[in-house]
């Protein structure tokens, strides 16, 4: 009997109870949320601090000021709600779409590949892929161990390598530079 978990990916984490029913406020981690959180979904649910995983099954789902208001089956009232507070919902890996589009990536796909400057020497090492209103970064751990975040668009970033496990990164002059 294979005891390897699979391998389960973040796509969205609950911030906080609205109002006084059991709905939650959830921050969204995917690019398909419509999908995600359809009524009837069942994601994963890792609450702060647990290792393990529960269901979570979607009851409803709408926008509410760039975030989702949910309902959750089984989540009635606000205490209720409450104790769900910082729990990362989950799909497993293989639940993904794949993709015909040679430039779009998972997260699970850049983080951990090594980091290299044009001329081929190591810059660091994706630790994670950071999702921010204006767009993507990339979160390198160079090799002193700070953390450089670098945007994640074709000027900054022009070849990504998967087979190769690598990425190669044009920053602007001093992004990577240690702070004196």
């Amino acid at each position: 009997m294979d005891d390897k978990q699979p391998l389960t990916l973040a796509v969205g984490r609950i911030v906080r109870p609205h109002g006084v029913r059991g709905e939650l406020v959830v921050e969204v981690r995917t690019d398909s949320p419509e999908l995600r959180f359809a009524p009837g979904s069942v994601l994963g649910m890792r609450r702060r601090g647990a290792h393990a995983s529960e269901n979570f099954t979607v009851a409803a789902a709408r926008p509410h000021a760039g975030r989702l208001l949910v309902r959750a089956e089984g989540v009635e009232g606000r205490e209720a709600a409450e104790e769900l507070r910082g729990a990362l919902l989950t799909v497993t890996a293989d639940e993904l779409e794949s993709t015909d589009d040679p430039d779009e990536f998972h997260d699970h796909q850049l983080e951990g590949l090594r980091v290299v400057f044009p001329a081929g020497e190591e810059a660091g090492v994706v630790a994670e892929v950071v999702h921010t209103p204006a767009g993507e970064l990339l979160a390198v751990r160079t090799p002193d161990d700070r953390e450089v975040l670098v945007p994640f668009v074709s000027e900054m970033v022009p070849e990504i390598d998967l087979e190769a496990g690598r990425i190669v990164v044009d920053p602007p002059e001093g992004l990577f530079d240690a702070e004196e």
